[in-house]
């Protein structure tokens, strides 16, 4: 049997990544869209309805016109957007946001794929949390830089045009601390004061990295750089596409630095403590347009559907 899956929104990069871990797949029908009918109402609802798994890969207004056109109940829709990722009756697609976030995701017909700032954040800052090492009204900081891909077609063509000098360097971005991401970070982590939060473009395609700076004497009382890592150690046991880190393990730094763009190419997420006595710096790093977008979606849909999760990834 083959599971019929459309992708609205295959032009975009989600999308045309998503598309190219479905050409691996046997046990996959692509159902596609005419290039004329791309906006086509009616032929997207056929179609919309016609799979078993419809990938969302467009901007906010146009998922939540998307969603209302489907009637079939068999429909499992993967939405891209950040339109339902806080909605009640929508899973997270997050895996391994918590113990039972699998059932959650299996049982639903509504899945919201995390943001790539969020993912990385999320997956930095929940264990601690659970765990009762970082308060939940802590005021916590947190840095991202990523690849230019994160900013779509048209970012990736200026950037890739050339000639402007100003894009060789770093770009911190959504100053005004409103970035679209911060919902599903505090709703998911269970932080209930407002990250604040820096993302931060580079000169490469992609790869990310958030960092969040904590001070130990902030945290429960005897929480050291130890526990930061026993945490993870304990919340990602036994999960394929989370390695934890620490300290001394020759894959976090290259001569000295960290590398951006060490999970390209992954689904992974590298879980990472730097500390000492009294600070610690948690990163994760992963590949914004696989873990952090398109493989996300595949590995969700690989968990609604029931087959082995890192089927095509």
């Amino acid at each position: 049997m083959k599971y019929r899956v459309f992708v609205d929104g295959q032009e975009g990069t989600t999308g045309l990544r998503i598309h190219e871990y479905l050409a691996q797949r046997p046990d996959i029908e692509v159902l596609r869209i005419a290039p004329e009918l791309r906006k086509d109402a009616a032929e997207r609802g056929r179609l919309l309805n016609a799979a078993d798994v419809a990938f969302l890969c467009l901007p906010d207004a146009a998922s939540r016109e998307a969603v209302s056109l489907i009637t079939n109940p068999n429909t499992c829709v993967i939405d891209a957007s950040t339109a339902f990722r806080t909605a009640p009756g929508w899973a997270f697609g997050l895996p391994e946001l918590a113990p039972h976030q699998r059932d959650l995701i299996r049982g639903s017909k509504r899945i919201a794929n995390p943001g790539c700032h969020a993912t990385a954040f999320i997956l930095l800052m929940r264990p601690l949390v659970d765990a009762g090492l970082v308060p939940a009204g802590a005021h916590v900081s947190a840095t991202s830089i990523t690849g230019y891909s994160g900013g779509g077609k048209k970012m990736i063509e200026q950037y890739e045009a050339g000639g402007d000098a100003r894009l060789l360097s770093p770009r911190p971005y959504a100053l005004g601390l409103a970035h679209k991401h911060l919902p599903e970070m505090m709703a998911h982590t269970g932080l209930i004061a407002s990250p604040l939060f820096v993302p931060v473009v580079g000169p490469f395609l992609k790869g990310l990295a958030v960092s969040v700076p904590l001070h130990l004497a902030d945290l429960h009382a005897g929480t050291t750089v130890e526990k930061l890592v026993d945490a993870y150690a304990k919340r990602y046991a036994g999960e394929r596409f989370v390695r934890v880190l620490h300290a001394g393990d020759p894959a976090m730094l290259d001569d000295g630095f960290l590398d951006v763009q060490a999970c390209n190419d992954t689904n992974r997420v590298d879980i990472m403590v730097f500390g000492n006595e009294t600070q610690a710096l948690v990163v994760a790093r992963l590949d914004n347009l696989g873990k952090g977008a398109s493989g996300a979606a595949v590995q969700a849909m690989n968990v609604h559907l029931g087959v082995d999760e890192g089927l095509g990834l």
